[in-house]
């Protein structure tokens, strides 16, 4: 597939958003409140989420023919993963705001916080519900084969939650009572990233074309061959459907990829795990930045990679 640069910018981004979102949810539910984040951490935090959630959302505008009408696709959310990636994107946005709102009327308050509590573990399960249904958009689809493999929902599940780990050391500040823990959740996040992704480019180099040609024309389990090609010149189909990245490149490109939204990553986030007193916030700022740029390769690839089943006839 073409990749469309919109639509790269708008899974990494929203990912990255919705995990820190999970991560700082997931603290306000479960911690004391008098220990969540350093002063207000916790609503800057939720305030970058929702930045890189919103930027994420702009991007993927690009792509639509008509942006105005997008807003129609809320009303598919029966049938449509993208519908219901919309719902599930508008209720975390609103659920975060009520949070950010309550804060404000309880800031001088001796309240324990039970409704930001109450927001948290609604929070929380709403971003994993949103990036699941981002990846289903592309699981779902039959016609291509490298989508529809078993490691694309959890490999986007992963992405979020180690780059929202990323940036959550930075806005928990020094509350944190066990960052070591915090630093080997990265480590073993980016292991677990790096081992998902090996095995599915494992795969999609072993059993890169599954189906066949009658699969593609309707005729399964039929031997077809082509007579005379459809096509006399290049066109939509053979642009979009069937974009070709060099192997050689591919290969180049996702070994960059690890290295950056894996390697630099757990590296960075090392001395928070051994050296838990010392200050690793520029650290991890680092590796959240190295991230994004590795993430940004492996989506481009994702979508370079895929190939429609249309392609087999054309």
């Amino acid at each position: 597939m073409h990749p469309a640069f919109s639509v790269i910018v708008f899974t990494t981004l929203t990912g990255t958003g919705f995990g820190l979102w999970f991560w700082i949810a997931l603290r306000i539910a479960l911690g004391d409140r008098a220990e969540w984040f350093d002063g207000l951490g916790w609503v800057l935090g939720l305030i970058a989420g929702a930045a890189l959630v919103a930027a994420g959302v702009i991007a993927s505008l690009w792509h639509l023919g008509k942006p105005a009408r997008v807003w129609r696709a809320f009303s598919q959310w029966r049938t449509s993963w993208m519908s219901r990636e919309g719902v599930f994107a508008i209720a975390c946005f609103a659920v975060a705001a009520a949070m950010i709102a309550i804060q404000s009327v309880l800031i001088e308050s001796a309240d324990d916080g039970l409704a930001l509590r109450i927001g948290g573990t609604l929070l929380a399960p709403l971003c994993v519900a949103a990036i699941c249904s981002t990846a289903m958009i592309y699981a779902s689809l039959k016609p291509i084969p490298a989508w529809r493999h078993r490691l694309v929902v959890p490999a986007y599940l992963l992405f979020a939650a180690l780059g929202g780990g990323l940036l959550f050391g930075p806005f928990a500040g020094t509350t944190l009572d066990a960052p070591n823990l915090v630093g080997a959740g990265i480590v073993a996040g980016a292991i677990a990233l790096w081992l998902v992704k090996h095995r599915y480019w494992r795969d999609l180099d072993r059993d890169a074309w599954p189906q066949t040609r009658g699969d593609a024309v309707g005729l399964p389990d039929r031997d077809v061959n082509v007579f005379e090609r459809p096509h006399t010149e290049a066109n939509y189909l053979t642009r979009e459907m069937g974009f070709v990245v060099a192997r050689k490149h591919a290969k180049r490109l996702r070994a960059i990829a690890a290295v950056l939204f894996a390697l630099v990553p757990a590296l960075c986030a090392l001395p928070v795990w051994l050296l838990p007193h010392g200050d690793a916030t520029p650290l991890l700022w680092v590796g959240a930045v190295s991230f994004q740029v590795g993430a940004l390769v492996e989506r481009w690839l994702f979508f370079a990679e895929a190939k429609h089943l249309v392609t087999l006839y054309y």
